[in-house]
């Protein structure tokens, strides 16, 4: 049995609409959850090029996911124009997209067994020979250009449908400093470099000192190396993007009180 979060807050940042699952688990673990996203998704600027997109999946040998995001804004249009064609392969970036797809009913799809990231879907064995392939890439506005670049590359034909959008939400940064000042925020959970910026940027110069010195759990070594360029000093790496692997981590925090921010 898991040990007892003590009263930990723990700054969950995700964005609204996803931080219900693991605020439940932070307090049923005697947590205590304090919701504060930064990043709103949003309807993108214009549907009509994905819409596009989808209406030539027939087309098409392979559909790439990026995230839930992508999952949950791109299905209702796919299954409007009647599912995914029969022989298109499926992939997942990683296993919190793969579990989106599965709650959609796609129970097959590739995904990387480790790693979770762009790099780690690149390497696998489907992604190598793909000269002449065309492929779908499923993604926010704005999104990484490492996939679409790199099969464009191998001599695939790569289309982004971009389904939503990312904005910074407004909040009482005034309301959080004081409780950090109080010691109410133990730890951080950040599971992107866009969040990660856009805190510092809510908290500004005010709440950079409070950011830098608290334990930060974070979920991909990408994001682990932007924080410790902004300073932060106590980071801890979650295996994976789940909120098992999150509350791992923060379970291992709390064995050494030592490390907690007061």
């Amino acid at each position: 049995m898991n040990p007892s979060l003590n009263g930990l807050g723990v700054l969950v940042t995700r964005p609204a609409h996803q931080a219900g699952p693991l605020c439940q688990w932070i307090e049923r673990e005697g947590g205590v959850a304090i919701r504060c996203p930064t990043l709103s998704i949003v309807e993108p600027r214009d549907w009509t090029p994905a819409l596009a997109i989808f209406d030539r999946l027939n087309d098409d040998q392979l559909i790439i996911f990026t995230s839930v995001n992508a999952v949950d804004r791109a299905l209702p249009p796919i299954r409007e124009r009647g599912g995914f064609p029969p022989g298109l392969d499926i992939a997942a970036i990683g296993q919190a997209t793969s579990m989106a797809l599965a709650r959609q009913g796609v129970t097959q799809c590739i995904r990387p067994d480790q790693g979770f990231t762009s790099e780690a879907l690149l390497a696998l064995p489907r992604f190598q020979n793909v000269a002449g392939q065309r492929m779908v890439i499923v993604r926010g506005e704005g999104g990484r250009e490492l996939l679409a670049e790199t099969l464009t590359a191998r001599g695939a034909h790569v289309e982004c449908a971009e389904v939503y959008r990312r904005e910074r939400p407004i909040i009482d940064a005034e309301a959080l400093l004081k409780r950090w000042a109080r010691g109410d925020i133990g730890a951080v959970v950040m599971t992107s470099i866009e969040s990660l910026r856009n805190l510092f940027d809510m908290l500004g110069s005010a709440g950079k000192p409070y950011l830098c010195k608290t334990p930060l759990i974070v979920v991909s070594a990408r994001i682990q190396e932007r924080a410790a360029e902004y300073g932060c000093r106590h980071l801890m790496l979650a295996h994976e993007a789940s909120d098992a692997a999150i509350m791992a981590t923060l379970h291992s925090l709390t064995t050494n009180s030592s490390t907690l921010v007061r």
